[in-house]
Protein backbone atom coordinates (compact mmCIF):
# COMPACT_ATOMS: atom_id res chain seq x y z
CA UNK A 1 0.00 0.00 0.00
CA UNK A 2 1.28 3.57 -1.19
CA UNK A 3 0.93 6.52 1.07
CA UNK A 4 -0.79 9.39 -0.06
CA UNK A 5 0.95 12.94 1.07
CA UNK A 6 -1.99 14.62 2.55
CA UNK A 7 -1.09 17.77 0.38
CA UNK A 8 -2.15 15.96 -2.05
CA UNK A 9 -5.54 14.87 -0.63
CA UNK A 10 -5.85 18.73 0.16
CA UNK A 11 -5.08 19.87 -3.47
CA UNK A 12 -7.47 17.38 -5.08
CA UNK A 13 -10.31 18.14 -2.91
CA UNK A 14 -10.30 21.84 -3.63
CA UNK A 15 -10.23 20.88 -7.50
CA UNK A 16 -13.50 18.44 -6.17
CA UNK A 17 -15.05 21.24 -4.15
CA UNK A 18 -14.07 24.15 -6.52
CA UNK A 19 -14.57 23.05 -9.68
CA UNK A 20 -11.61 23.89 -11.42
CA UNK A 21 -7.50 23.85 -11.35
CA UNK A 22 -7.26 27.50 -11.34
CA UNK A 23 -9.66 27.77 -8.05
CA UNK A 24 -8.08 24.93 -6.64
CA UNK A 25 -4.45 26.77 -7.21
CA UNK A 26 -6.16 30.01 -5.51
CA UNK A 27 -7.42 27.67 -2.52
CA UNK A 28 -3.92 26.06 -1.84
CA UNK A 29 -1.49 29.09 -2.65
CA UNK A 30 -0.05 27.05 -5.78
CA UNK A 31 0.00 28.55 -9.42
CA UNK A 32 -2.14 26.09 -11.85
CA UNK A 33 1.10 24.05 -13.11
CA UNK A 34 1.97 23.11 -9.68
CA UNK A 35 -1.79 22.00 -8.84
CA UNK A 36 -1.74 19.76 -12.39
CA UNK A 37 1.61 18.27 -11.48
CA UNK A 38 -0.09 17.06 -8.30
CA UNK A 39 -2.57 15.88 -9.75
CA UNK A 40 -0.45 13.95 -12.01
CA UNK A 41 1.55 12.47 -9.07
CA UNK A 42 -1.87 11.41 -7.18
CA UNK A 43 -2.68 9.37 -10.33
CA UNK A 44 0.65 7.64 -10.55
CA UNK A 45 0.06 6.96 -6.87
CA UNK A 46 -3.57 5.50 -7.17
CA UNK A 47 -2.64 3.62 -10.58
CA UNK A 48 -6.24 5.57 -11.99
CA UNK A 49 -7.23 8.24 -13.64
CA UNK A 50 -9.26 10.48 -11.39
CA UNK A 51 -9.59 13.89 -13.49
CA UNK A 52 -11.30 13.25 -17.33
CA UNK A 53 -11.42 16.33 -19.94
CA UNK A 54 -14.43 18.21 -20.51
CA UNK A 55 -14.28 21.34 -22.70
CA UNK A 56 -11.80 23.44 -21.81
CA UNK A 57 -11.61 22.10 -18.07
CA UNK A 58 -11.84 18.92 -15.91
CA UNK A 59 -13.97 16.78 -14.11
CA UNK A 60 -14.39 13.22 -11.76
CA UNK A 61 -14.22 10.10 -13.02
CA UNK A 62 -16.26 7.88 -11.15
CA UNK A 63 -12.83 7.02 -9.41
CA UNK A 64 -11.90 10.67 -8.71
CA UNK A 65 -15.74 10.96 -6.96
CA UNK A 66 -14.77 8.01 -4.48
CA UNK A 67 -11.37 9.34 -3.67
CA UNK A 68 -13.26 12.80 -2.87
CA UNK A 69 -15.39 10.95 0.17
CA UNK A 70 -12.22 9.35 1.10
CA UNK A 71 -10.02 12.74 0.89
CA UNK A 72 -13.05 14.02 3.09
CA UNK A 73 -12.42 11.99 5.54
CA UNK A 74 -8.88 11.43 5.65
CA UNK A 75 -8.17 15.26 5.98
CA UNK A 76 -10.76 15.96 8.60
CA UNK A 77 -9.46 12.75 11.16
CA UNK A 78 -5.67 14.58 9.84
CA UNK A 79 -7.19 18.16 11.09
CA UNK A 80 -9.19 16.58 14.12
CA UNK A 81 -5.64 14.99 15.41
CA UNK A 82 -3.84 17.91 14.99
CA UNK A 83 -5.61 20.31 16.57
CA UNK A 84 -6.33 17.58 19.61
CA UNK A 85 -2.58 17.04 20.36
CA UNK A 86 -2.14 20.87 20.09
CA UNK A 87 -4.73 21.85 22.09
CA UNK A 88 -5.11 19.04 24.74
CA UNK A 89 -3.20 21.06 27.90
CA UNK A 90 -3.42 24.39 25.99
CA UNK A 91 -5.27 27.13 28.12
CA UNK A 92 -5.77 31.05 28.14
CA UNK A 93 -7.60 32.99 26.34
CA UNK A 94 -8.66 34.20 23.07
CA UNK A 95 -10.43 37.03 22.23
CA UNK A 96 -12.02 36.77 18.49
CA UNK A 97 -13.54 39.35 16.93
CA UNK A 98 -15.93 39.16 13.80
CA UNK A 99 -19.39 40.94 12.11
CA UNK A 100 -22.32 39.54 12.95
CA UNK A 101 -22.35 37.71 8.69
CA UNK A 102 -20.05 35.50 10.04
CA UNK A 103 -21.19 34.94 13.36
CA UNK A 104 -24.68 33.88 12.27
CA UNK A 105 -23.32 31.63 9.46
CA UNK A 106 -20.07 30.28 9.83
CA UNK A 107 -18.82 30.84 13.14
CA UNK A 108 -20.50 28.47 15.28
CA UNK A 109 -19.74 25.28 14.01
CA UNK A 110 -15.84 26.06 13.65
CA UNK A 111 -16.27 27.12 16.98
CA UNK A 112 -17.69 23.86 18.10
CA UNK A 113 -14.56 22.34 16.06
CA UNK A 114 -12.09 24.57 17.97
CA UNK A 115 -13.61 23.88 21.29
CA UNK A 116 -13.73 20.13 21.24
CA UNK A 117 -9.93 19.74 20.90
CA UNK A 118 -9.17 23.12 23.26
CA UNK A 119 -11.54 22.97 26.17
CA UNK A 120 -9.57 24.62 28.32
CA UNK A 121 -9.13 28.02 25.97
CA UNK A 122 -11.98 30.43 27.10
CA UNK A 123 -13.46 32.29 24.31
CA UNK A 124 -14.42 36.35 24.24
CA UNK A 125 -16.08 36.79 21.41
CA UNK A 126 -16.84 40.97 19.84
CA UNK A 127 -19.75 40.86 17.35
CA UNK A 128 -20.09 44.58 16.10
CA UNK A 129 -19.17 46.86 13.37
CA UNK A 130 -15.97 46.47 11.46
CA UNK A 131 -14.69 50.10 11.67
CA UNK A 132 -14.64 49.69 15.52
CA UNK A 133 -13.55 45.94 15.72
CA UNK A 134 -10.48 46.97 13.12
CA UNK A 135 -9.54 50.25 15.63
CA UNK A 136 -10.18 47.28 19.08
CA UNK A 137 -7.60 44.96 16.75
CA UNK A 138 -5.03 47.47 15.89
CA UNK A 139 -4.94 48.76 19.84
CA UNK A 140 -3.88 45.26 20.82
CA UNK A 141 -7.43 43.88 22.08
CA UNK A 142 -8.38 41.22 19.57
CA UNK A 143 -6.06 38.44 18.92
CA UNK A 144 -8.10 37.73 15.54
CA UNK A 145 -10.19 39.67 13.72
CA UNK A 146 -12.83 38.43 10.68
CA UNK A 147 -14.26 41.70 9.57
CA UNK A 148 -14.55 43.66 6.20
CA UNK A 149 -11.43 45.08 4.88
CA UNK A 150 -10.21 48.57 5.59
CA UNK A 151 -6.64 48.54 3.70
CA UNK A 152 -4.06 45.99 3.45
CA UNK A 153 -2.08 44.87 6.20
CA UNK A 154 1.00 42.80 6.71
CA UNK A 155 -0.85 40.41 9.16
CA UNK A 156 -3.39 39.26 6.77
CA UNK A 157 -3.87 35.40 6.57
CA UNK A 158 -6.69 35.55 4.03
CA UNK A 159 -8.37 38.23 2.09
CA UNK A 160 -12.15 36.88 0.79
CA UNK A 161 -13.71 39.05 -2.22
CA UNK A 162 -17.80 38.19 -2.45
CA UNK A 163 -20.22 40.19 -4.86
CA UNK A 164 -22.24 42.77 -3.45
CA UNK A 165 -25.94 42.39 -4.09
CA UNK A 166 -28.97 44.03 -3.66
CA UNK A 167 -31.38 42.40 -1.37
CA UNK A 168 -35.22 42.89 -0.79
CA UNK A 169 -38.18 41.34 0.68
CA UNK A 170 -39.13 37.97 -1.09
CA UNK A 171 -42.54 40.18 -0.75
CA UNK A 172 -41.08 43.14 -2.92
CA UNK A 173 -41.42 46.82 -1.77
CA UNK A 174 -44.90 48.27 -0.22
CA UNK A 175 -44.35 51.68 -2.66
CA UNK A 176 -43.83 51.46 -6.22
CA UNK A 177 -41.87 54.17 -7.04
CA UNK A 178 -38.82 54.89 -9.32
CA UNK A 179 -37.06 56.64 -6.25
CA UNK A 180 -35.20 54.14 -4.59
CA UNK A 181 -35.78 53.40 -0.94
CA UNK A 182 -32.97 52.64 0.70
CA UNK A 183 -31.79 50.62 4.29
CA UNK A 184 -28.51 51.43 5.36
CA UNK A 185 -26.43 50.81 8.70
CA UNK A 186 -25.73 54.14 10.52
CA UNK A 187 -22.19 55.46 9.09
CA UNK A 188 -19.41 54.07 8.65
CA UNK A 189 -20.45 51.61 6.39
CA UNK A 190 -18.76 50.02 3.48
CA UNK A 191 -22.05 48.72 2.10
CA UNK A 192 -23.72 52.24 2.87
CA UNK A 193 -20.78 54.01 0.81
CA UNK A 194 -21.25 51.44 -1.89
CA UNK A 195 -25.00 51.73 -2.34
CA UNK A 196 -25.14 55.65 -2.27
CA UNK A 197 -22.18 55.97 -5.01
CA UNK A 198 -23.32 53.22 -7.38
CA UNK A 199 -27.01 55.19 -7.38
CA UNK A 200 -25.22 58.67 -7.82
CA UNK A 201 -23.23 57.30 -10.40
CA UNK A 202 -25.51 56.23 -12.61
CA UNK A 203 -28.62 59.19 -11.98
CA UNK A 204 -30.57 56.47 -9.74
CA UNK A 205 -33.16 58.85 -7.62
CA UNK A 206 -32.97 57.17 -4.12
CA UNK A 207 -34.41 58.34 -0.04
CA UNK A 208 -32.81 56.67 3.02
CA UNK A 209 -35.96 55.04 4.03
CA UNK A 210 -34.54 53.33 7.19
CA UNK A 211 -31.19 53.26 9.29
CA UNK A 212 -29.94 51.05 11.71
CA UNK A 213 -26.45 50.90 14.22
CA UNK A 214 -27.27 46.83 13.83
CA UNK A 215 -27.85 44.51 11.08
CA UNK A 216 -30.36 42.73 13.33
CA UNK A 217 -32.38 46.33 12.81
CA UNK A 218 -31.11 46.25 8.90
CA UNK A 219 -32.71 42.91 8.86
CA UNK A 220 -36.30 44.24 10.05
CA UNK A 221 -36.52 47.14 7.58
CA UNK A 222 -35.61 44.59 4.60
CA UNK A 223 -38.30 42.38 5.85
CA UNK A 224 -41.20 44.64 6.27
CA UNK A 225 -40.52 46.06 2.38
CA UNK A 226 -40.53 49.40 3.14
CA UNK A 227 -36.43 49.62 1.52
CA UNK A 228 -33.86 47.56 -0.30
CA UNK A 229 -30.23 47.44 1.17
CA UNK A 230 -26.99 46.06 0.05
CA UNK A 231 -25.01 43.10 1.84
CA UNK A 232 -23.42 39.84 0.55
CA UNK A 233 -25.14 36.53 0.17
CA UNK A 234 -24.36 35.77 3.91
CA UNK A 235 -27.37 38.36 4.79
CA UNK A 236 -29.62 35.66 2.73
CA UNK A 237 -32.20 34.01 4.65
CA UNK A 238 -35.92 33.49 5.11
CA UNK A 239 -37.59 36.28 3.30
CA UNK A 240 -34.80 37.85 2.10
CA UNK A 241 -33.11 37.46 -1.22
CA UNK A 242 -32.08 39.45 -4.10
CA UNK A 243 -34.16 41.86 -5.41
CA UNK A 244 -35.94 41.04 -8.51
CA UNK A 245 -34.78 42.90 -12.29
CA UNK A 246 -37.78 45.14 -12.58
CA UNK A 247 -36.52 47.26 -9.93
CA UNK A 248 -33.33 47.57 -13.04
CA UNK A 249 -30.85 48.26 -9.65
CA UNK A 250 -27.09 49.35 -10.55
CA UNK A 251 -24.15 46.81 -10.59
CA UNK A 252 -22.62 46.17 -7.32
CA UNK A 253 -18.55 46.08 -6.88
CA UNK A 254 -16.96 42.89 -4.72
CA UNK A 255 -16.87 43.59 -0.93
CA UNK A 256 -13.63 42.36 1.10
CA UNK A 257 -13.32 40.43 4.03
CA UNK A 258 -10.20 39.99 5.73
CA UNK A 259 -8.85 37.42 8.33
CA UNK A 260 -6.36 38.81 10.74
CA UNK A 261 -4.04 38.11 13.56
CA UNK A 262 -2.45 39.53 15.87
CA UNK A 263 1.48 39.87 15.62
CA UNK A 264 3.33 37.68 18.68
CA UNK A 265 -0.61 36.30 19.48
CA UNK A 266 0.24 33.10 21.84
CA UNK A 267 0.03 29.74 20.30
CA UNK A 268 -3.79 28.89 20.55
CA UNK A 269 -5.00 31.63 18.85
CA UNK A 270 -2.65 31.06 16.06
CA UNK A 271 -4.08 27.64 15.58
CA UNK A 272 -7.89 29.02 16.00
CA UNK A 273 -6.57 31.55 13.48
CA UNK A 274 -4.94 28.67 11.05
CA UNK A 275 -8.25 26.70 11.42
CA UNK A 276 -10.28 29.45 10.06
CA UNK A 277 -8.09 30.25 7.44
CA UNK A 278 -8.44 27.01 5.90
CA UNK A 279 -12.11 26.62 6.69
CA UNK A 280 -12.70 29.55 5.02
CA UNK A 281 -10.46 28.88 1.95
CA UNK A 282 -12.64 26.03 1.55
CA UNK A 283 -16.04 27.43 1.65
CA UNK A 284 -15.03 30.30 -0.91
CA UNK A 285 -13.96 27.66 -3.36
CA UNK A 286 -16.55 26.23 -3.29
CA UNK A 287 -19.08 29.51 -4.69
CA UNK A 288 -17.61 31.09 -8.12
CA UNK A 289 -18.89 34.33 -7.43
CA UNK A 290 -16.10 33.94 -4.34
CA UNK A 291 -12.60 34.39 -4.35
CA UNK A 292 -9.97 33.86 -1.88
CA UNK A 293 -6.23 35.28 -1.62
Amino acid sequence: MRPIDPDLLRTFLAFAEGGSLARAAIVVNRTPSAVTAQMQRLEALIGERILAPAGRGRVLTPIGEELAAHARRILDAHRDAWLSLRGARADGRIVLGSTQDFADTMLPGLLRLFARSHPRIRLDLRIGRSKELTIAFDQGQIDILLAMRQFAAADELIVLREQMLWLCSDRGLVTDTDEVPLAVLDAPCGFRTAAISVLEATGRRFRIAATSPSLSGLRAAVLSSIAVTTRTELFLSAGIGRAPEHLALPSLPPAEFSLRLRTRAEEPAADLAALLADELRQDWAQRPERISA
